[in-house]
């Protein structure tokens, strides 16, 4: 079997969802940084793996690249405790990983990037106060399915969850405060035990191991 390869960039919420399921898949991986600050990602020869130029993306055999941070949670998901078989359960899944690229990525992590990345709070200021508001609407969302609920779809940690921490855990480095959710905070503490769990900054001793 081929060893897998993971085009990343380590701050990225996007590649470390990808990172923490084959950490806890128990799958190996080898790993190519891409920095996205330098324009690495939008060489010919990153395009040639990724057309639309961004991380993550996952070598699954020689010239077989597979783009998009849950398409791959799907992709290595399948088969396993991670994604249910159930169909109803499934399209509950994929609807909260639909969610959180349309409506919470795009304000969360961006906000992020801006802010903790960049280092260009006072560039983006204007910009941010529109992320704010979605973003935080995105996390009462959250909230309110978190208070009947230990995990996002069938009472069991799945895909949904590792692609919604991925951004929410260090959602304070884009400016959001998470006092006001308290399920979502004992949500993130039920997530961090999981067994094999990696924090973001974790991947480099994990990589080392292996």
């Amino acid at each position: 079997m081929n060893r897998l390869r993971l085009y990343d960039f380590l701050p990225s919420g996007n590649g470390y969802k990808i990172r923490l399921l084959l950490t806890q898949l128990g799958v190996p991986f080898e790993r190519t940084d891409i920095n996205i600050l330098a324009g690495e990602s939008r060489t010919s020869e990153f395009l040639d793996k990724s057309p639309n130029g961004k991380i993550p993306v996952l070598e699954i055999e020689p010239n077989r690249y597979l783009a998009e941070s849950n398409a791959i949670l799907i992709h290595l998901a399948e088969g396993t405790e991670f994604l249910p078989y159930d169909r109803f359960l499934r399209a509950q899944v994929f609807q909260w990983l639909f969610f959180e690229q349309y409506s919470h990525e795009p304000f969360i992590a961006t906000s992020r990037f801006w802010i903790s990345i960049l280092k260009k709070e006072k560039e983006y200021q204007e910009e941010l106060k529109s992320k704010q508001e979605k973003g935080y609407a995105a996390l009462q969302v959250m909230e309110d399915h978190l208070r009947s609920h230990s995990f996002f779809v069938g009472e069991r940690y799945t895909i949904a969850d590792i692609a919604l921490f991925a951004y929410t855990h260090v959602a304070d480095e884009g400016g959001f405060e998470l006092g006001e959710f308290p399920s979502i905070r004992a949500w993130l503490e039920r997530v961090k035990s999981q067994p094999r769990y990696i924090s973001i900054k974790d991947t480099l001793e994990f990589i080392n191991q292996n």
